[in-house]
């Protein structure tokens, strides 16, 4: 089922509250008094009551990657999932227990950075821009990794290609749903940088740090099969199932939803991943990026010309 397909009642009051009052739930008396979310121009939020998700598609403004816009609206509806359990009496009033991020762009989950921002920062040497940029990365990394420390399972339903960010972004969920024809990749040692939002301190919970290093160094595509025979992706779906998988996920997750809500806990608590870490390295790797030569730019304005152009026959063809 494509993302077109699938329509359930959507959130459409916009926020008519300032940036600075997201999260603020002082004055709210009960759970309903919050939407999920408001009406974000980057990110497309669906409610579904019934089964208690809050589907989260991104729709970045210009190239499909982790633009400043996007960030920002993600942060809003993490901000404003937070606020909703607040303000409710119980775990089960805030009406939300899974949050799946996934695409509003057929065949593309996340192409990752930014990377026209990235080159106009380090052509600049504006290091606060990159610093800016890394720690509001690592900051989103941690809230989704550990659930903002609420009853919340995160997932990842991934149609299509995830690279660099992208893939990092997957890897911070608990569980990673991937259609069969999915693609992923970390391609940054191409133009001699390395992935610094968290791919490193995922995948090594997911594999030995020894092939989590080959991975990040190859820069080679990973099909959605080699990595759930990896055990880096949870779930397979057959292509254009991939909501499908998400709900029969759901169903059998609350089959012992309590149980599973504890193992998800228990996970965290024996695995955790701190936002120290994903910041420290978030920050290597922007002074990592400053370095870079001219080639190393040139090696990147390629990539991000190629993946215009993928984005420009995508369009044509949606």
């Amino acid at each position: 089922m494509s993302y077109l397909a699938y329509q359930p009642e959507v959130w459409s009051e916009a926020s008519s509250r300032g940036a600075d009052s997201i999260g603020n739930a002082s004055a709210l008396t009960d759970a309903s008094a919050v939407p999920p979310v408001p009406c974000l121009p980057e990110l497309v939020t669906e409610h579904d009551r019934c089964r208690r998700i809050l589907w989260q598609f991104m729709k970045p403004n210009g190239r499909p990657s982790f633009t400043p816009g996007l960030l920002r609206d993600m942060t809003q509806v993490l901000d404003r999932v937070e606020a909703r359990f607040a303000a409710a009496a119980n775990d089960r009033d805030a009406g939300i227990s899974f949050l799946v991020l996934a695409s509003h762009l057929p065949g593309i989950f996340n192409l990752g950075g930014d990377l026209p921002l990235f080159m106009q920062a380090i052509e600049r040497q504006d290091r606060e821009r990159l610093l800016w940029y890394a720690r509001i990365c690592a900051a989103g990394q941690y809230r989704r990794a550990n659930g903002m420390g609420l009853p919340i399972c995160t997932v990842a339903l991934v149609q299509g290609d995830a690279l660099g960010g992208g893939f990092e972004a997957a890897l911070a969920h608990d569980v990673i749903i991937a259609e069969r024809s999915a693609s992923f990749g970390l391609p940054e040692v191409l133009f001699n940088l390395f992935p610094g939002m968290g791919a490193y301190s995922f995948l090594v919970r997911r594999v030995e740090p020894a092939r989590a290093e080959r991975m990040i160094l190859s820069g080679r595509i990973w099909s959605a099969e080699e990595l759930h025979e990896l055990g880096i992706v949870d779930r397979l779906a057959e292509d254009g199932r991939g909501v499908d998988a998400v709900h029969a996920f759901v169903h059998e997750f609350e089959r012992a939803g309590p149980a599973r809500r504890a193992l998800l806990r228990a996970r965290r608590i024996v695995n955790p991943v701190g936002l120290q870490e994903l910041t420290q390295i978030a920050e290597l790797w922007a002074e990592a990026a400053l370095e870079l030569k001219t080639a190393d730019l040139r090696r990147m304005r390629h990539l991000a010309r190629a993946q215009d152009k993928r984005c420009s026959l995508q369009n044509g063809h949606a």
